[in-house]
Formats: structure tokens, sequence, C-alpha cells
């Protein structure tokens, strides 16, 4: 699981090698606390012959762009996993295409109902009916490692098998996994944007690298009042995989460019926080449908009624 593109060339890093349980809880507790512009987390299983240490079998490693407040983060990782974990912290520098690289050599291609998210170097393992989306490696945001990019799949694998949505939205694209993933599947135009231009620029590449730029054009955009959005509207089918703040605000424009009926998919909030944000949509006439929840973190398909 990996979350977050590295800040700079090179990297203040936290490592903390545990259990999987505790990889999962320290790791999303880092991305739950800070700015994917200022943080990125990798979380992964070592493969044996790597292995040199003896706190367990896997390994969290937690990059800013600047020196973290190591007791800070102590007291955070303590709260959350407890003291063991919080002493077993180390701190140190490392150069970003480092930890990118070595990360995704472990990464295995993550399947989510019909759709397979993997790096080049697991091209070899994609079979014939599954649909590819492939993330540059030295983009590591948004990879599918992550259960909200895994529940978001798999929810649009269940749209998908009822209707055809002509006009579809991603909102905070990330790498673009999403759009790219219902480009593939309905031939047609996603509209996207993100408030970060790096991602604008890595969901735009990988897209390129999908073979289907001239489907996925994402912009940067804060909310839905872009020109190419506004053009595109009103929409069958919506992404959001954000976070649970950014969600609850975005709900009146979301339901304002979604047409009657249409399917909207909400991720990147921890299960804690989905009655908050199904409270924000249901104001807005959007309604629960489905919840998928992986590794702590839940998806939600809404429909528009009203």
């Amino acid at each position: 699981m990996l979350e977050g593109l590295p800040p700079n060339n090179a990297a203040h890093v936290m490592r903390l090698s545990c259990d999987e349980a505790t990889a999962r809880l320290v790791s999303d507790v880092v991305v739950e606390t800070f700015d994917p512009a200022d943080a990125a987390v990798a979380a992964f299983e070592e493969k044996p012959s790597t292995k040199d240490w003896s706190g367990g079998p896997w390994l969290v490693e937690a990059y800013f762009g600047s020196a973290p407040d190591e007791d800070a983060l102590r007291a955070l990782v303590a709260a959350t996993a407890g003291e063991a974990a919080a002493r077993a912290l180390t701190f140190g520098r490392v150069e970003a295409r480092d930890w990118v690289a070595s990360s995704l050599e472990g990464l295995k291609p993550v399947r989510a109902g019909r759709f397979v998210v993997h790096g080049a170097h697991s091209r070899d393992e994609i079979r014939d009916h599954e649909i590819a989306i492939e993330v540059e490696a030295a983009l590591a945001f948004g990879t599918g490692h992550h259960g909200t990019t895994r529940g978001c799949l798999l929810l649009l694998d269940k749209v998908a098998r009822r209707r055809r949505p002509r006009a579809i939205l991603d909102v905070g694209t990330g790498t673009g996994v999403l759009a790219i993933a219902a480009a593939k599947l309905f031939r047609r135009r996603v509209e996207c944007c993100d408030i970060d231009p790096v991602s604008v620029a890595t969901a735009a590449e990988n897209a390129r690298l999908n073979g289907v730029s001239g489907l996925v054009e994402p912009v940067e955009a804060s909310g839905l009042s872009h020109p190419v959005l506004r053009r595109g509207a009103p929409y069958e089918l919506v992404f959001a995989n954000i976070l649970a703040k950014p969600l609850r605000a975005l709900a009146p424009q979301i339901a304002a460019a979604s047409e009657f009926g249409a399917d909207v998919i909400l991720s990147g909030l921890l299960a804690r926080d989905a009655p908050g944000v199904l409270a924000a949509y249901r104001a807005q006439g959007v309604v629960l449908q489905q919840r998928v929840d992986i590794e702590g973190w839940a998806s939600l398909l809404m429909q528009k009624r009203a």
C-alpha cells in the first residue's frame, strides 16, 4: 500500500518494522494526519531475502519534504499502535527515487472486479480478460493498493454491470486510476480534476501510458467551477476519492452537477467518518446504495434521488 508522492527529490524518512496489522494502522494514521503534499507513506511486506531486522515482516516508511517533529510522530504512533511501536520508530534521510522503486518491487498487481492495477514490472502477470491500469513507478500515489482505490474500483464494476454512463466525472483524480478505469471500460470521455498540479500532471501521464489520453485530460481545479467541468454536466457517474472533510464541503456542488439517478462513488474516508459524509449527501438528495469497507476505509455507492 502506497499513498502520496515524495515531496522533494530528497526526503526525510520515518521507518517502522512491525506486523501487518500495526503497519496498516500506522500508515493509515499518517495518511489521515498529514497533507499529501507534505508526506508520503508506503507499507509493504518485504521479500525474505531483503529482511535485515527483527521487528516483523512488514515495513512502514513515511517520507516528508521537511524534517518532521519526531516527538509528535512518536506520540501519534503510540496513541494509534502502542508504546512499543512508537519506541521502534527510526528517522533518517533517503533519496525519493530509491524508496519508490524499492517499494513497488514488492507490490503485486491489485485486482478489484475486472480491473487490475499494476506496475510495469508486472505486465506479464495480466490475464487476457482483465482491464489493466498501469501506474508509472515514479508516480506512486494511488497505485490501487490503498483500500479506497480498491473499493471505488469494485463499486465501478458493480455500476457497469447495470448501465453505461455517458457523462463521467472524477473529482480529486490523483494519479487518474479511476478516470482511466472508466475510460477503458466505457470508451467514453471522463472529465477529471485535482487541486494539486503535480497530480494533474501525473494523471495526464498515466492516461497517456494507458492509451486513453484522448479521453482523460485532467484540469487543475478547486471544486467544480472550472469551465471544462461545467460543460460536461450533468453527470451520470461521479467519483470523489478524497477525504471526509472536502467530501462534506463538496456535497452541494457534486449533487448539483449530477443528474437524477446518477451514481456517485465516494471514498477516502475512514469508517468512523462515513456517517457525517452520508448525512451531508442525504441532505442534497443523494442516498446510499452500497458500502464497501476495506482495511478500515469506507467506499460508498450513492444515487441521486432528488
